[in-house]
């Protein structure tokens, strides 16, 4: 055999005997986690936000942004998400859209705190003067000190994020607000550029460089990157929806009218259970919401004025009264975070609904209780009776009323067939008097 088929059989046999080569698996694909915030900051926002991040952390994702529209909310939330921020492993974008969206007051803060703040064309963000959180207006030390409290925080963050400081300062100490072109032309820009929604952002930031909280510098890839957008869970989304503060005012005047309902009619139980679930998650949206305590109060002086309306003959003061008291409680009650209350459109006619269906069932129960009995024992004072035995004075027979027969004892002798009236009922006994009639009649 020819040398050169040896070593060609050789060089086959080799091939057929050498072990496969492992194939290396495919990188995971870069991705960017997305949420989104419209409305009010609060425990339940701050809990879906810090999920969002701690996910981002554990995928490996290249950016959390986080889409934010918010009238403001409460400090302590805000808070609670910036430290998140801070602590993320990954870069935070705060974006402010689509157009024609705000971040004002704490949403102010939030778009500080980020590591990337961006505004979409045609926002404005700012006005992060601080208010009560009863709504009570405070007094101008009192007032001072949250302001300057609030301001230093501020600073302190746009400092960190090399923001414009004398203008974080001016939005909680003097309430200005920035649309996108001041906030990026400001000298240091309050935000790092301006883009029309997520993926303009995706584009913008491939490749960049971004500096963390603790001036560490990180460099994101975000071409071709898959937008993963995070939902609330059903939890979340069910108590932020009962947080609103249109919802939480509509609870409570559907909770004041089952359980009106049910203290009127007894036993009916349905309007009983619906109110008193309505009150108890109103409660609970109070408890999110910041509301006035004197608005609460003004409701319930409302209510016991109307109670008293049923009761006391004012000649319908009390009842007026009790109706402008409720709708002056319900007015003051969300006033507490600025572009956040119940419109007049909505508390008008719930709080004239509400006094108008009290003192209606109010009087139809007042009325109901002075009419004179019809069922039991009592029921039968006043009825005509007709002997059915001789009645001697002193002496017991017996009568028919009401279709049923009864003793009964007479202050004076009557003869059978005679109608008599009972005047007292003892027990099983009647006491029964003569009247004129003469004739057989049936019974009333």
């Amino acid at each position: 055999m020819p040398r050169w088929l040896l070593f060609a059989a050789a060089i086959l046999l080799c091939c057929a005997v050498s072990p496969a080569q492992p194939q290396s698996p495919a990188a995971p694909r870069r991705h960017v986690i997305v949420t989104e915030i419209d409305g009010i900051i609060h425990p339940v926002t701050a809990e879906y936000f810090t999920g969002a991040v701690d996910l981002a952390d554990t995928s490996g994702a290249e950016l959390v942004v986080l889409v934010l529209r918010t009238p403001g909310g409460l400090l302590d939330s805000t808070r609670a998400m910036v430290s998140r921020m801070i602590t993320s492993r990954a870069p935070v974008v705060v974006f402010v859209g689509p157009s024609g969206g705000r971040a004002a007051s704490a949403g102010f803060i939030l778009l500080l705190a980020a590591d990337v703040a961006v505004m979409a064309p045609g926002t404005h963000s700012g006005a992060a003067h601080p208010v009560s959180g009863t709504s009570e207006k405070m007094d101008e030390t009192t007032s001072q000190k949250a302001a300057s409290d609030a301001a230093a925080y501020a600073r302190s963050i746009a400092e960190a994020r090399g923001r414009n400081v004398a203008l974080a300062a001016d939005a909680v100490l003097e309430s200005r607000a920035f649309t996108d072109r001041e906030a990026l032309e400001a000298s240091p820009p309050l935000i790092s550029l301006i883009a029309k929604d997520v993926a303009d952002i995706l584009v913008q930031l491939d490749g960049r460089a971004i500096t963390r909280f603790d001036g560490r510098t990180t460099t994101v890839h975000t071409k071709d990157a898959e937008v993963r957008r995070i939902e609330m869970t059903r939890r979340q989304w069910f108590l932020s929806a009962i947080a609103h503060p249109q919802v939480a005012y509509m609870l409570m005047t559907l909770g004041l009218l089952g359980l009106t309902v049910e203290l009127w009619n007894p036993g009916l139980i349905a309007p009983g259970v619906v109110g008193g679930l309505c009150l108890l998650l109103a409660f609970f949206a109070f408890q999110i919401l910041p509301v006035s305590t004197a608005g609460v109060l003004l409701v319930i002086f409302g209510l016991a004025l109307l109670v008293l309306e049923l009761k006391v003959p004012s000649f319908g003061a009390l009842g007026v009264g009790g109706a402008v008291s409720l709708l002056i409680g319900s007015v003051m009650l969300t006033e507490v975070v600025p572009g956040v209350r119940v419109g007049l459109g909505l508390i008008v006619p719930a709080a004239l609904g509400v006094a108008a269906v009290f003192l209606f069932l109010g009087r139809l129960a007042l009325r109901a209780q002075r009419q004179p009995a019809v069922t039991g024992a009592s029921a039968l004072v006043g009825r005509t009776a007709y002997v059915r035995t001789p009645l001697a004075a002193g002496a017991p027979g017996q009568v028919d009323v009401h279709g049923e027969i009864w003793r009964a004892v007479s202050l004076a002798p009557v003869s059978v067939g005679q109608p008599v009236r009972v005047i007292r009922v003892d027990g099983l006994t009647l006491t029964v008097e003569p009247t004129d009639r003469s004739a057989r009649k049936g019974d009333d």
